[in-house]
């Protein structure tokens, strides 16, 4: 790393470690939020910087960029990335959630446009000892930040069975979850589920076995996952921040995975852009003077093309929208 290269909390001191990962609806998201020479840009999910890459490009030769990730594996492969723009680039380590603090703590207010790619990346799924997956045999981990908080062993195996239960339906979608907490509660009685095939294959056992192409174990992980990292939280919690950092005409793009996160971001742009549900306003939601103008009424997906070499962008959904 350069001297002149900002990194902020220690993350991207250690050689980082190849870092795989397509980034998803590259050009839409660059023409959705149409970076500028000497605009200011957050990209609160950093990941591998694809988007950061293109952004620091397309603001040449002055555009300034603060990117945002809790993986500190994530952050040393995006300051090599990056390096071409190491004066112009502020890496710093942290959660999405926390983007108003960390913006104001490295002088990014104000700014023309935040990206949000949410959900892990492929480096994170293919990358056993990190326990996202099931294809490999490893630790039952699934962090974001491997140096924070509870695992999702430590879930797994702690969890009273309602409450398991709850988080893998909430979080999963998983109509099976009482049946899988039921199971996993009295395997833990012979002792602990430490690695992802012994949960993958507890799960198939209790939904009773394999029925199509999906593996009856995905949803369970995707719940254990989002509860482990409080994704759904961080986004409730990122959302409000993201506007108020936004100059007028500054513009906010989000790239969701999943229904859960789609719909968080899908009803928070129609309430702030004066279109709320009627549900929002049964909720008691004080309607004011917009802040948000929607750039398009409908995500944009992948494009065919984009979806046969990228098979994980298929559930991809954009959405962006203008501050007021």
């Amino acid at each position: 790393m350069s001297d002149n290269e900002q990194v902020s909390g220690g993350a991207a001191s250690a050689a980082p470690a190849p870092f795989r990962h397509m980034s998803v609806l590259l050009s839409e998201v660059i023409a959705g939020i149409a970076p500028h020479p000497g605009g200011r840009y957050i990209d609160g999910t950093l990941g591998g910087g694809g988007h950061a890459l293109a952004v620091l490009a397309a603001s040449s030769p002055d555009g300034q960029l603060m990117g945002i990730d809790a993986d500190p594996a994530a952050l040393a492969a995006a300051a090599q990335r990056l390096r071409p723009y190491s004066q112009r680039a502020t890496l710093v380590h942290g959660n999405f959630g926390q983007m108003a603090e960390l913006a104001s703590a490295n002088g990014f207010t104000d700014v023309d446009g935040i990206v949000l790619d949410l959900g892990v990346s492929s480096h994170q799924l293919d990358t056993p000892e990190r326990g996202f997956s099931f294809m490999h045999d490893a630790p039952l981990d699934m962090r974001l930040d491997p140096t924070q908080g509870p695992t999702a062993a430590d879930l797994v195996n702690e969890l009273p069975e309602t409450e398991l239960a709850d988080t893998i339906y909430r979080y999963g979608e998983e109509p099976g979850s009482r049946r899988i907490a039921r199971a996993v509660v009295e395997a833990r009685r012979a002792g602990p589920i430490a690695t992802t095939l012994a949960l993958a294959s507890l799960v198939e056992r209790a939904l009773g076995g394999r029925k199509g192409k999906i593996h009856p174990a995905t949803k369970t992980f995707q719940g254990l996952r989002i509860a482990v990292n409080r994704e759904l939280e961080q986004l409730e919690r990122a959302l409000p921040q993201a506007v108020s950092l936004l100059r007028p005409g500054g513009r906010l793009a989000i790239i969701s995975f999943h229904s859960l996160e789609d719909r968080i971001v899908k009803l928070y742009f129609r309430a702030e852009s004066g279109r709320p549900t009627i549900g929002q306003r049964e909720a008691g939601y004080e309607e004011r003077e917009p802040l948000l103008r929607l750039v398009q009424t409908k995500p944009i997906i992948p494009s065919d093309d984009e979806q046969r070499s990228n098979a994980r962008s298929r559930s991809a959904k954009l959405r962006i929208v203008e501050r007021i």
